[in-house]
């Protein structure tokens, strides 16, 4: 049995409190990892050409006021 499946085994026996506490506390660990991700990214320059090719859209008029 791999760590996945052991861990998907223990997630399905938990209660209905359990489950819901499980599932907001993932919720939360997912979200900072994923800002400490995009952090990473960011400092690391990894988006500038996104930027750089928005900027470029919307000075050449090929946006739209939302």
């Amino acid at each position: 049995m791999t760590r996945i499946e052991r861990i998907a085994k223990e997630v399905a026996a938990l209660s209905p409190d359990e489950l819901q506490d499980f599932r907001a506390w993932f919720q939360e660990f997912d979200a900072r990892r994923w800002d400490a991700d995009l952090e990473r990214d960011v400092a690391a320059g990894a988006l500038d050409a996104l930027a750089d090719n928005a900027l470029d859209d919307h000075r050449a008029g090929r946006t739209k006021p939302l």
